[in-house]
């Protein structure tokens, strides 16, 4: 074997794509997106795979690349997202992407705007802010809810966000067939040989593709690429977080400690420090989080990724990348 890992990490962009985003791998993303969804309107029996990368009405119009996009028998189309890291406005991306698959239906002539349900279903390499504190949740299902009657409104457009980090459960722990999906994206790098409890036949085959043994040269060599984008990404943010909540919280303090003279006495300091505590460490996660997105930026077009790539994994504007040096 050529490295010391077994199997691929489903995080990459080779690996993901590998593993559903291919022809030949397609029962697997059925299999996946039939347990996720638990349709009560019948199965998805076979998926169609579409063009990921959509343009918009109007030439000036920005464009949108998907992981994977695709259609089901009954014309529902799917988006499958992996996102790897944070990004400054992630749920309006992907509101905005949802809207390429709901232009797409419309027909010239006489058309009666009857439309197919969308599904955009985002793989989260991370934690929604303001979820951090719920380590119960991470599987989102969103829909369009009458805040009157507390029903759902519109049912053919459903967002389901899987904040991956959260799922904690062992093999042990396993208890249904979604529950084993869940554990292989979270796992399958670490994994040294199949476990025991995933011994279906749809898992074999998975477990088959993820092995980086069987592999070309070539194929080796694009996930490789793909693996150092995704650590490279993952340190970067990392570092720039940790740095941007020491600065901002040192800031908050400085703060603080002038607030607690200016009363002049120790209970005036006390209170001062714990306002600067909190407010320095807000805006640390704040800065630490645009920082991290900046450099994530710079390195990957340093490491001659497109920039069009970048947008997409960052969130920034083309014309902010091209500044960046």
């Amino acid at each position: 074997m050529r490295v010391k890992d077994k199997y691929i990490n489903p995080f990459t962009d080779f690996g993901f794509k590998k593993l559903f985003g291919s022809e030949p791998n397609k029962d697997l993303l059925v299999d996946f997106l039939n347990e996720l969804l638990q349709k009560k309107t019948g199965q998805i029996i076979d998926l169609t795979y579409l063009p990921p990368e959509q343009l918009g009405r109007h030439i000036d119009n920005r464009k949108a690349i998907f992981d994977i996009y695709c259609e089901n028998e009954y014309g529902e189309r799917f988006i499958v997202e992996l996102q790897k890291a944070k990004q400054n406005y992630f749920k309006d991306r992907s509101i905005y992407y949802s809207t390429f698959p709901i232009q797409q239906q419309a027909e010239k002539g006489q058309w009666d705007f009857k439309l197919n349900a969308i599904y955009t279903v985002g793989i989260l390499d991370f934690v929604f802010d303001e979820d951090k504190e719920d380590q119960d949740v991470f599987h989102h299902e969103v829909k369009l809810i009458d805040q009157s009657t507390k029903r759902v409104f519109y049912d053919k457009l459903t967002y389901i966000y899987l904040e991956m980090p959260k799922f904690t459960k062992t093999e042990n722990e396993l208890e249904t067939h979604f529950d084993k999906w869940l554990y292989i994206l979270r796992n399958l790098e670490n994994l040294t040989n199949r476990p025991k409890k995933l011994q279906e036949k749809i898992f074999g085959k998975l477990f088959e593709q993820a092995e980086i043994a069987n592999y070309t040269d070539q194929e080796y060599a694009e996930y490789e690429e793909s693996l150092k984008v995704y650590r490279d990404l993952k340190n970067v943010i990392d570092t720039a977080f940790d740095e941007g909540k020491a600065e901002g919280l040192a800031e908050g303090l400085a703060e603080g400690v002038e607030k607690g003279k200016a009363v002049g006495l120790a209970e005036g300091i006390e209170k001062g420090l714990a306002q600067g505590i909190e407010k320095g460490l807000a805006e640390g996660m704040e800065k630490g989080k645009d920082a991290a997105i900046r450099l994530t930026a710079l390195q990957l077009k340093q490491e001659g990724i497109p920039h069009e790539t970048i947008a997409k994994v960052t969130g920034l504007t083309i014309k902010i990348i091209d500044e960046l040096s």
